[in-house]
């Protein structure tokens, strides 16, 4: 079960932002780009959060929801102004997966364990590769399976806030580190769960 299923209920919150933005003349692709930035922010922000101040957690959390916000927005834009294209789409794509690794590579260079930082990035890449993947070998776009980008991004958020308060270390990791042991272990049993079920469908 996966966040991406609400997109369509969100529509009637999103209208503001819409508005906002087709009023200042921004195109859905600016607003990818937009959203692009804030993950870069929250990258540096995790970094900073694990080698300077815990406090940068909470600034990281609050771009990593707004990059996830913008990135459905950018789709209402598009719909809007109705100028929906296949490049839009994969500039969109492009940027996302860019943004998944950005910010993870953002909380393992706080932590410093790499390794992690490798595990759950590929978990990820994995995860979106396979969804896009099955569309490409003539079935529908998979947003299944135990964990999408809209409920990686939330969790990213409400842990990255959790870890301002608890600073401590846990079973051998600090609250980001098993923050990264999640997207890693999840990814892949996501990104297995997808295949499972392209490969299932396609027989």
């Amino acid at each position: 079960m996966t966040l991406d299923k609400f997109r369509p209920y969100v529509s009637r919150f999103l209208d503001p932002f819409v508005s906002g933005f087709d009023r200042i003349g921004m195109t859905p692709n600016g607003v990818s780009v937009l959203a692009f930035g804030m993950a870069v922010l929250a990258a540096v922000a995790f970094a900073l959060g694990g080698r300077a101040a815990p406090i940068w957690y909470l600034v990281a959390a609050f771009l990593v929801l707004l990059n996830g916000w913008l990135d459905i927005v950018d789709g209402a834009l598009a719909r809007e102004q109705e100028v929906a294209s296949a490049g839009g789409d994969l500039l969109d794509h492009v940027l996302d997966r860019y943004a998944d690794i950005v910010i993870i590579g953002g909380i393992a260079a706080g932590i410093e364990n790499y390794l992690l930082g490798f595990l759950a990035v590929t978990g990820v890449v994995m995860t979106s590769y396979l969804g896009t993947q099955a569309q490409a070998v003539g079935l529908e776009r998979v947003y299944g399976g135990l964990v999408g980008r809209a409920d990686r991004l939330a969790i990213i958020g409400i842990v990255g806030a959790l870890a301002y308060g608890l600073t401590g270390t846990y079973g051998g990791f600090t609250l980001a580190g098993w923050l990264l042991v999640f997207l890693a272990v999840v990814g892949h049993l996501t990104a297995v769960q997808r295949f499972v079920y392209s490969w299932s469908a396609l027989e």
